[in-house]
């Protein structure tokens, strides 16, 4: 038995605002997906012009090994506005006609259930590992 006490962190009382996408490539164009993905909209969103910061706290990447092809895309937003302001039209466009140049394969959009939920879904605690 470990005498090392777990380090962790917990946070109560947030309310950020949480985006999930669920999309369906082909299984062999799946770790493409993931790469493409994160130059193009990862990087694009976290590097836009015109913010002091990040406007996104995290994103994470699922797969699920029982339905091979399937990518789920979370998002936890600092606040409601920067994510309004992210999903400005135009900076969607953009990045979208550089995702399309650079993966070039049939993607399907499965689900959104942010906006089955008006944007209901919020991250209001949070335990994790501190390593």
């Amino acid at each position: 038995m470990s005498s090392v006490k777990p380090s962790f962190t917990y946070s109560t009382g947030e309310q950020l605002p949480v985006e999930v996408l669920v999309f369906r490539v082909a299984p062999e164009h799946v770790d493409e997906f993931i790469a493409v993905d994160h130059e193009v909209w990862t990087l694009g969103e976290a590097l836009l012009p015109g913010f002091d910061r990040i406007p996104f706290r995290s994103k994470e990447v699922w797969t699920d090994d029982s339905k091979p092809g399937e990518i789920t895309l979370t998002f936890v937003w600092e606040s409601l506005d920067d994510w309004k302001r992210v999903g400005e039209p135009s900076i969607q466009a953009a990045l979208q006609a550089e995702f399309d140049r650079r993966f070039p394969h049939h993607v399907e959009l499965v689900a959104a259930p942010h906006e089955e939920s008006n944007h209901g879904i919020h991250l209001v605690s949070r335990f994790q590992r501190v390593d």
